[in-house]
């Protein structure tokens, strides 16, 4: 199993409404890296949502619940003849006891080659592993 971070900004679509929801399509992803990162994500494989803005930090985990699907508003495949428009569905799993702020990621000497910390951009990532375990125990999970 793989933990995915997936960003969101919660005035558009929070952890709050993806509980009030019980299930969501990811999608809106428009990064091409970040697309990447959708297509190898499996049915079972979890996700910490952070939401970006004022809050930046991880508020919640989800169960990715689905294979990537194209996206039926933007169907295709692109120039590498992958679907244009990956998505997949979410389902709320825990709120975080404690969020794990930006600042606090930062400040860590341990998250130091993270691609939160260096590629702020980027919507949809994997946690190393090691990370993955370290960023639970931080949010009570």
């Amino acid at each position: 199993m793989t933990t995915y971070l997936l960003k969101t900004e919660p005035s558009d679509y929070s952890y709050d409404d993806l509980d009030r929801d019980k299930r969501e399509p990811w999608d809106g992803v428009r990064n091409p890296t970040a697309q990447m990162h959708m297509r190898t994500v499996k049915k079972g494989d979890e996700a910490f949502i952070y939401h970006t803005g004022k809050e930046r930090a991880i508020v919640g985990l989800a169960r990715i619940v689905t294979n990537p699907y194209e996206d039926p508003s933007e169907p295709g495949l692109n120039t590498k003849g992958q679907m244009k428009a990956p998505l997949f569905d979410v389902m709320p799993i825990k709120r975080a006891i404690m969020p794990v702020t930006l600042a606090t990621i930062k400040g860590d000497a341990r998250f130091e080659g993270f691609d939160l910390v260096r590629l702020g951009r980027l919507s949809v990532m994997p946690v190393p592993r090691k990370l993955d375990t370290l960023l639970r125990k931080m949010a009570g999970f």
